[in-house]
């Protein structure tokens, strides 16, 4: 058994209003291994959960009209954005940890939504930034990293 806090809003049960917590039961039929091993087998659905929920804020569950094929493609394009989102976050954002762990609105409002000009002169890409941004720093050192990664033979 599992007790955690529910998060604002949650639907609790009538047995889980009484201390405010919610319960989670782990049943498995594994003979060895430690307790702890269990835990952290059961913890990494909750990866899977958030990156549902974090795919549901770049579309998933809105579809734009009745005809399958435009869904269809919709829900490409969606999934194709929630791994972008997931990937920028694992490989270019690790040197900001708020930013690393952000919702996708965050993330939008912070990064994707940035008024900035790619340019090319001297051989050279530049990226041009607001310097009052407050995110401008994190973002170009993103684009430092992005540009690290050898391209594809």
């Amino acid at each position: 058994m599992r007790r955690e806090r529910p998060h604002p809003g949650a639907q609790l049960h009538a047995f889980e209003e009484r201390d405010g917590y919610r319960y989670q039961a782990v049943a498995t039929n594994t003979t060895r291994g430690q307790l702890q091993l269990i835990e952290a087998r059961h913890r990494a659905h909750a990866r899977v959960e958030d990156r549902i929920r974090c795919g549901k804020d770049t579309g998933i569950g809105r579809f734009p009209s009745r005809v399958l094929a435009i869904n269809a493609a919709w829900l490409e394009l969606s999934l194709a954005a929630a791994d972008l989102l997931a990937w920028a976050q694992t490989m270019l954002l690790t040197d900001n940890v708020e930013l690393a762990k952000a919702e996708p609105k965050k993330l939008r409002y912070r990064l994707l939504h940035t008024a900035a000009r790619i340019t090319r002169g001297q051989r050279k890409v530049y990226l041009r930034l607001t310097k009052n941004w407050p995110w401008a720093l994190a973002l170009a050192r993103a684009f430092s990293r992005l540009r690290l990664i050898p391209l594809p033979a």
